[in-house]
């Protein structure tokens, strides 16, 4: 259809009056629109929801809320005359233990009762096993999609590389890719019955398929956005799917946890993604005259999102940035038992110490201890890096000789912070670490290490020594590190504008759980400060 005649990044209309067509359509499509009659069409959709069904403790985002929002626009959009579509950019697992430690039901019954009518498969749907993978999308009840992964044995797609669905005389095809670096940051051992395909290459063949068949063609994807298409150490992503393959109208995506509060128009293909968590619904809608897209209007929409001003005393209060969104009762109903449920979990027993861990402020903001060389540790080990690095102002307790359980875990690292890397080049790494060796004891930015020794001499880091090698200037090094710190916080270089910045979407508690169920009991002597890094 691909004919734009510009968007406005605004708020419009939307609708309902969805049939579903599977994969198998007549080869000899024929349009069943009205010449001369416009048609409204709004897609609805989020991405990367990592197990977020229940709001944060200062009552943002969650799925009630996300119910009554996307309700009154369905009612508002056929009150116009229009129809829309709700799709998911994927990733729903990973993120909470609520979540995690029930498979991401509540999620995937709670998609279900907002209509979602498809979803891309993310990378973090093979964090578990296939049997669970089954059950969510019977929990789910809406089509799974992704061309681009095929069972070796048959060649034929994991699930359906796409689905029609017709809409007021209008036929709508949404197929869905997930990144080709799920082979990497996936569980091998849930991926080795499984081919995944370059998304661009399939898309090549694909596209022109459905054209034949569809007025419209959406690809939802989990593959990332990245700036101008610099993808570096990434796979392709987004930009670069619209680039490479003409024929697509629109990109929902995921993966890389992007606000873009405009879309990005590359080829005449407008790539839309709504940051993560569900914090934002996005909304685009279109006005289709004569099988082609006339106008079309944008925007995301905070779900019950806070921003913090002062008040009239001069203290720091949470005020929601735009109306406050009511908690859908039916989704509280559905989803209230899962989340006491969870809560009741937390109190399992997951491992045993036979030493104190210190994490207390007065010691762990000064000194190299042995909580902060556990922490670093974990999140090296979980994303194959090389050097794990720890802010000590993310560690918030002692982690006590004994019983090791969820809340104790979750006492210790309690901001749902994501484990993410980066590859540097020496030099990089040289001038990384020189930045946050050089933070100040007492501070919250003071560094926790795995992985790595040197001295700091001055602003300078110096005689770095990485695994027991000397810095290697022909080598490239992987940096674990949490997103907070990968965004400037803390006072740290900023990586996440690197182009070989990933976000892994693992929360940090949850991968400290993860190695201590795997390597307890755990000995106070393995972790023990040993003065590698100077300063």
């Amino acid at each position: 259809m691909k004919t734009m005649k510009g968007y406005l990044p605004h708020l419009a209309v939307t609708g309902l009056a969805i049939a579903v067509a599977g994969c198998a359509t007549t080869a000899s499509y024929q349009p069943t629109w009205e010449a001369d009659k416009e048609y409204k069409v709004t897609i609805l959709h989020t991405n990367d929801h990592h197990g977020r069904f229940w709001q944060n403790r200062n009552g943002e985002y969650g799925m009630a809320a996300r119910k009554t929002l996307i309700d009154n626009i369905r009612e508002e959009v056929a009150l116009n005359g229009g129809a829309s579509l709700l799709l998911s950019g994927g990733d729903i697992n990973t993120g909470v233990p609520e979540s995690d430690l029930q498979d991401a039901e509540p999620d995937f019954r709670g998609m279900k009762l907002l209509q979602y009518d498809a979803m891309a498969l993310g990378n973090h749907e093979f964090d578990n096993s296939r049997n669970v993978l089954m059950k969510q999308r019977e929990w789910a009840g809406f089509p799974f999609l992704s061309a681009n992964i095929l069972v070796k044995e048959t060649g034929e797609p994991l699930f359906d590389a796409y689905k029609i669905f017709d809409i007021n005389n209008l036929k709508i095809a949404v197929m869905g890719f997930t990144t080709d670096d799920t082979v990497k940051i996936g569980n091998p051992e849930y991926l080795e019955d499984l081919s995944i395909l370059p998304p661009a290459e399939v898309a090549k063949t694909l596209v022109p398929e459905l054209e034949k068949k569809a007025d419209l063609i959406v690809a939802a994807t989990h593959m990332g956005h990245y700036k101008d298409g610099n993808y570096g150490g990434n796979a392709p992503g987004d930009v670069t799917l619209a680039r490479t393959v003409p024929g697509i109208d629109v990109i929902v995506g995921g993966h890389s946890q992007n606000p873009l509060f405009e879309p990005d128009v590359q080829s005449g293909t407008l790539i839309l993604q709504a940051h993560e968590w569900g914090k934002y619904v996005g909304r685009l809608d279109l006005v289709i005259k004569n099988g082609e897209i006339t106008s079309s209007e944008y925007r995301l929409i905070p779900v019950n999102l806070k921003k913090k001003v002062k008040d009239a005393e001069g203290n720091s209060v949470r005020v929601f940035i735009e109306d406050e969104i009511e908690q859908d009762p039916e989704m509280l109903d559905l989803l209230t038992p899962f989340q006491a449920k969870g809560q009741k979990e937390l109190s399992v027993e997951i491992g045993f110490s036979n030493d104190d861990f210190i994490g207390e402020r007065g010691v762990v903001r000064k000194q190299e201890t042995n909580l902060g060389n556990l922490i670093a540790l974990a999140m090296k080990e979980k994303v194959n890096a090389d050097i794990g690095v720890m802010n000590s102002g993310g560690i918030r307790d002692n982690l006590p000789k004994g019983i090791v359980t969820y809340k104790s875990v979750l006492q210790v690292q309690p901001f749902g912070n994501t484990v993410s890397y980066v590859d540097l080049t020496a030099a990089e790494l040289t001038d990384y670490l020189s930045v946050v060796g050089g933070k100040q004891a007492g501070s919250g930015a003071f560094g926790q290490f795995s992985g790595v020794a040197f001295t700091q001499v001055g602003d300078k880091a110096t005689n770095i020594v990485v695994n027991g090698a000397p810095l290697d200037t022909s080598k490239t090094y992987r940096v674990a590190i949490n997103n907070y710190v990968a965004t400037g916080g803390d006072g740290y270089p900023k990586v996440t504008d690197h182009p070989n910045y990933v976000n892994s979407g693992y929360v940090d508690a949850d991968v400290m759980v993860e190695y201590i169920q795997n390597n307890y009991p755990l000995d106070g002597a393995k972790y023990a400060p040993t003065g590698a890094v100077k300063r």
